[in-house]
């Protein structure tokens, strides 16, 4: 097992870096970590949407393109950092959908360079997706055509669970979104609760929710390491501090004030 700092430094500039929905399993306690390591460039791949993590690295400026479907606080509002920075133009913003980068993570997974989808042909995102190519499907006998999405393979992974066992394996649940990140990136970090001395996959209960050790590049114990969002089974989200961050992070130096407390905390 591994500290925070340990993982942060497997992070480098420039590299494409996976984050996941909040609902699944983010891991808040490697955003100062990376933040303190003075890494930038980096590429944002957002499984599939984005949001406190992610306006966070964007608001350190440590962030240079986010690929997502949305980035939001949800109940909380907009993603102050993220919005102020499309407005400066100071980012990258890669438009894209849920079923798109989940397609591009399959093709990746799978070893392959594109994965065709349907429904974004007449979309305004496919116009301006360049990189998304429409082709005619080469086995319809009259015109059918079909997008080809090409395959996201991030650098790293980053996630948080509720355990992990001393072999590496980690308990994911039922996040398969986890799982496609993790298989899809030459690189996967994973925060955990707490560690367990039993072995995931040689419990019937827990084997079929669980990431084996081999997708798993390193793992730091760290208790709360989701928080402000919550942890499915073990505890909710604060939203009253998702709220306070919401408000104070509406000007740059509001951030930093904010970033400053958190990472005390932290």
């Amino acid at each position: 097992m591994e500290d925070l700092q340990s993982l942060a430094r497997l992070v480098e500039s420039g590299m494409r870096l996976a984050l996941p929905v909040d609902y699944a399993g983010v891991s808040m306690a490697m955003v100062h970590p990376l933040i303190e390591r003075g890494i930038s460039d980096l590429d944002v791949v957002c499984v599939p949407t984005g949001g406190l993590q992610v306006d966070m690295l964007v608001g350190a400026g440590v962030v240079r393109s986010v690929e997502t479907s949305a980035i939001s606080l949800g109940e909380a509002g907009g993603a102050p950092c993220f919005n102020r920075a499309v407005k400066e133009g100071s980012i990258v913003v890669r438009d894209a959908t849920c079923p798109a980068i989940h397609t591009g993570l399959l093709a990746a997974q799978k070893g392959v360079p594109f994965m065709p989808m349907r429904g974004l042909i007449g979309s305004d995102v496919l116009r301006y997706r360049q990189d998304w190519k429409t082709v005619d499907n080469p086995f319809a006998e009259a015109s059918d055509p079909i997008v080809l999405i090409p395959a996201i393979r991030p650098d790293v992974a980053i996630f948080h669970v509720p355990m992990a066992d001393r072999h590496g394996n980690v308990w994911i649940g039922r996040r398969r979104e986890l799982a496609a990140m993790a298989y899809a990136s030459a690189v996967t970090l994973v925060t955990a609760e707490r560690i367990v001395d039993k072995n995931l996959l040689s419990d019937e209960v827990t084997a079929t929710g669980t990431l084996p050790s081999l997708y798993v590049t390193a793992v730091a114990q760290v208790t709360r390491g989701a928080w402000p969002y919550g942890l499915w089974g073990e505890y909710s989200a604060d939203t009253q501090e998702l709220m306070r961050y919401a408000r104070e992070a509406r000007t740059a130096q509001g951030f930093s004030a904010y970033m400053a407390g958190f990472g005390e905390a932290a």
